[in-house]
Parts: structure tokens; sequence; C-alpha cells
């Protein structure tokens, strides 16, 4: 009767090493074994079940709205952080310096744990005291959240130098002609802040597709979760965090791109580095 039990190519190898021929044997072997296992990678990673390539896709694709989400909240945060930070009275740059402090001296899994469960837990009980019913908080909108927060607290000190780097010439010149602070802003403080602003806001978008997978602890279906789940189905866990690494990559490559034409754009009218020299 012939075992069923797999035989590991290096005792193939050994044994066939004993005997003539044992170099072409082996080579033979190496050749029959690698499209073999080629074809289970493939197999693996196929978007068609028994295939996990849909599932890390899915997962891919929940990163990036988690992603885009975030960096869009965060963005509204610091915005709003960084005039307040500038502009603001006493009380309201006091309390701008300690959310921007606490939250970039703190871990971002710390904050992640916190503010999910503690958070959750918090609007459920202010609701059950106005006499309302508790409700379950979507996920995503939970993950948005959390990660727009925290991207607040760095958007913040981003865009407030992203203005302090105007030229203040220019905001005296919008003031003498009679601006509005909502026109001023509009016409002259966002137009003029983008191009110092958009290199540190490019960073926090990569960083924000990679905070994604921090997400896993606390339950949410995104990449890295996905990639464990698969993994841990099938023990082929070099595959799949390989596969996970190379999308993560492709996404920060896409991005990069994406983000230069923005940049360029940004710059338009602007002496290039080049010029400068």
């Amino acid at each position: 009767m012939v075992s069923s039990r797999p035989v590991h190519a290096s005792l193939l190898l050994a044994e066939t090493s004993s005997s003539p021929g044992a170099s072409h044997l082996g080579a033979k072997l190496i050749e029959a074994l690698l499209p073999a296992s080629a074809a289970g990678i493939i197999e693996l990673l196929s978007p068609v079940p028994p295939g996990w390539g849909g599932t890390l896709l899915l997962g891919l694709l929940h990163s990036i709205e988690i992603a885009v989400g975030a960096t869009c909240v965060g963005l509204l945060i610091g915005t709003c952080g960084a005039y307040g930070k500038l502009y603001g009275g006493p009380v309201v740059r006091d309390l701008l310096a300690v959310y921007t402090t606490v939250v970039r001296a703190v871990p971002e899994l710390v904050l992640i744990l916190l503010l999910y469960y503690a958070g959750t837990d918090l609007i459920n009980q202010l609701l059950t005291a106005m006499g309302y019913q508790r409700i379950d908080i979507s996920g995503l909108a939970a993950g948005i959240a959390v990660l727009g927060f925290v991207q607040g607290a760095y958007s913040t000190e981003v865009i407030r130098g992203a203005i302090l780097a105007i030229p203040q010439g220019q905001i005296e010149a919008a003031r003498a002609y009679g601006m509005s602070p909502g026109l001023l802003l509009r016409r002259i403080t966002l137009p003029a802040m983008l191009p110092f602003a958009i290199p540190g806001l490019a960073n926090l978008w990569l960083i924000a597709t990679k905070d994604t997978a921090l997400l896993a602890v606390v339950g949410f279906f995104e990449l890295a979760l996905a990639t464990r789940q698969a993994a841990g189905v099938t023990k082929a866990y070099f595959t799949f965090y390989v596969a996970a690494g190379a999308l993560y990559l492709m996404l920060s490559l896409f991005s990069n791109l994406i983000l230069g034409r923005i940049e360029a754009w940004s710059r338009r009218g602007m002496p290039s580095i080049k010029e400068a020299r």
C-alpha cells in the first residue's frame, strides 16, 4: 500500500544523493516541485473560492474606505484646529494644545482601543440617560471616527505650519483690501498654503492606510484581519502576508502617483526648485 504522507524534498534529495546520477535526479525533482508550488500559490490567491484572493481584495477595499474617511475627518479637524491655534482665544489655544499633545504622545493602538470601546460605551450611556435606546454603532463609522480623531491632531500641526509659511505680506494686503475672514481663507490662505501643506498631508494619508491595520485588534474586517484569517485557515502564513505587503505597496505607489500630480498642480505658477537654484 502506498503511503499518502507527503515526502519532503530534502529527504528525497538526500536519498538520491547516494545513488548514481544524483545531481540529475535532484534537478528533475526541483523542476517538478516548483510548478506544483507555483500552482498552489495561484490557487490560494485566486479571487474565486476556494482561493482567498477575493477576501484580501475586500479587506483592501475596507482599508481604503476607512483611510479616505479618516483623512477627510482629519483634514476638517486639522483646518479648524490650525485656525484655532493661530487666531483663537487663550482658552481655545490651550484646549487645542492639550488635544494635539495628548494624541501625539499616546500610542495610536492605545488610543484606538480607548476611543473604540470607551467612546461607543459613552455614547450609549448618554442615550440611555436621555431616555433613548442603545444603538449598535457601525464598525466602519467607528473606525473612521477613531482614526480621523487621531489624524486631526497631526493635520492641525501640518496645516498650522503651512499657514505660517505663507508670506505675511499677502495676508496683510488682503486685510487692507477689506476681505472678510471667510473670503481671506478661501481666496488667499487655502491656495497659498497648499504647496507647503501637501507633502505633510501626503505622509499622513500614507500613514492612515497603514493605521487601518490597527483596527484588526477591535475585530473590524480590513486587509490585516483578512490576511490573518486566510493564513490561519490555510497555514500559508508566508504566502498571505507577502501578498498583503504587496497590496499595501501597490496602494502606496498609486497614492504617490496621484499625490505627486496634486502637488504639481498646487505649485502651478511657482518657480521650480531647479529654477530657484
